[in-house]
This record gives structure tokens, C-alpha cells and sequence, in this order.
């Protein structure tokens, strides 16, 4: 259940401006302020049936937005990219005992690809 929020979070991140006024209203107040459908029937004057529905036709939506662009699997992929590479990196320090300056070069790749983040 956890994952699938958190999933359905960054496709919100990804894809939310894609919805219209109202299924991002009740999106932000479900997964980003934690909100229970009777607290959002209650602020916006709805049913907690229309509450429930508007989340679920979201999500559908955010996933299908997903299954056609698939940024949410980019970003995942260059995450694991970019923490492979620092790992390299790392190793590379390690293993270098002697040659400084190329230790220098490696700080240097390795802090200008954290800053550039």
C-alpha cells in the first residue's frame, strides 16, 4: 500500500498539471496533505462517493499518462545511473593509492555530478 502511494505521488509530480482543477485539488489533498475522504467531502462541498471517484479516475489517468510517456521509469532509471556512477567513482578513489591528482579529478567529476542534481 505504502509503495503504491508513493508511486502514485510521483506521478502526481509528473503528471499532475495534466489534470483538471478539481482532480488536482482532490489529488493534493489526498497524497500531498494527507487528507481523508471525509475531510476533502467536507472542504469542498462534495460526496465523499464523488471524493472516492475522482481519486481512482485520477489515478487511472496518471497511469495511463505514465504506460504513454513513461518519465516517472526515466527518472527512476537515471537514479540508479547516478548512484552506480558514484559508486564507481568511489571505488576508483579507493583503489587509487598513489596517483593524487587523479583522486583530485575524481572529487572534481564526483561534486560537479552531485551539484548538478
Amino acid at each position: 500500500m505504502f509503495e503504491k502511494v508513493i508511486q502514485i505521488s510521483m506521478l502526481y509530480d509528473f503528471y499532475g498539471q495534466l489534470l483538471t482543477k478539481k482532480q488536482r485539488e482532490i489529488m493534493h489533498f489526498y497524497y500531498e496533505d494527507d487528507f481523508s475522504l471525509g475531510e476533502i467531502s467536507e472542504n469542498l462541498k462534495i460526496s465523499r462517493q464523488a471524493v472516492y471517484d475522482t481519486i481512482k479516475k485520477s489515478e487511472k489517468i496518471l497511469q495511463e499518462y505514465e504506460e504513454k510517456l513513461k518519465l516517472y521509469q526515466r527518472f527512476k532509471e537515471s537514479e540508479e545511473t547516478y548512484k552506480m556512477v558514484l559508486k564507481k567513482i568511489d571505488e576508483l578513489i579507493e583503489k587509487d593509492k598513489s596517483n593524487t591528482d587523479i583522486k583530485m579529478k575524481l572529487y572534481e567529476i564526483k561534486e560537479m555530478i552531485q551539484n548538478n542534481r
